[in-house]
């Protein structure tokens, strides 16, 4: 028998960071209470996590059976597919302050509003395609609040790399890493063709060579939710 799921509330909150009023959706466990303490999540393409990922079931189950922590599931929807890219693409207009909002608002909010762990470990990102990259290049500017990532099938160039180069402080993140070995012909939301594989494979390199807590995971698919969803379940396992 299933666990019965939980409630997905919607929560408003102005960002001075972006300048606008950002709506996230909180995911409680069918067993929530404010007496516990719980791990918080945080998933980009909020929206996409929950409908597509079914993110809250897999959760939902896992926790019933205890086989990961007591957590809370925060969505941050993107607007548009424009808004997406000013936001998570390294050079996207928005980049810097969407970081700076996760980090300086979002988790301020909601370690006040919910019975979190507020501390690196106690916290994960999650993220696919560019909501990858975003994760990763926040965990790295912000290593003591971010302890664990999980990137299924990010974007990764240049600015991706020279991040992680420069880093000295990937020790303390734990990354888990997913990549479709038929990820080589991606059609991108701004019209280009992209090979993911290959950079990934790189990014892999370094990970290792920089890294304690490092998971590499290849899946036989592509760049689709078909592949990420039934993944999510063993990144959860892994980091919470």
């Amino acid at each position: 028998m299933a666990p019965k799921t939980g409630i997905i509330h919607e929560k408003k909150l102005f960002s001075r960071e972006l300048e606008e009023e950002m709506t996230v959706l909180v995911y409680l466990p069918n067993t929530y209470s404010p007496l516990y303490k719980y791990h918080t999540v945080i998933a980009q393409d909020g929206h996409d996590y929950f409908r597509l990922g079914k993110i809250g079931r897999q959760a939902e189950e896992l926790m019933s059976k205890g086989e990961i922590d007591r957590c809370i599931i925060i969505g941050v929807p993107y607007k548009n597919v424009r808004e997406r890219r000013d936001t998570y693409h390294p050079e996207g207009s928005k980049f810097a302050s969407y970081k700076r909002f996760i980090a300086n608002e979002l988790v301020p909010f909601i370690d006040k509003e919910y019975p979190t762990y507020q501390v690196g470990y106690g916290r994960t990102m999650i993220g696919d395609s560019l909501g990858g990259t975003v994760s990763l290049m926040t965990a790295i500017d912000y290593p003591n609040m971010f302890g664990n990532v999980i990137m299924q099938s990010p974007y990764v160039d240049g600015h991706v790399l020279d991040a992680v180069r420069e880093s000295e402080d990937l020790k303390q993140i734990s990354v888990y890493h997913q990549i479709g070995e038929k990820e080589t012909d991606v059609h991108t939301t701004d019209g280009q063709v992209l090979d993911f594989t290959a950079p990934n494979e790189e990014l892999k390199q370094l990970l290792e060579s920089k890294q304690s807590e490092y998971t590499y995971e290849t899946f036989d698919g592509d760049h689709k939710w078909t592949y990420w969803q039934p993944l999510i379940t063993p990144a959860l396992k892994k980091m919470l």
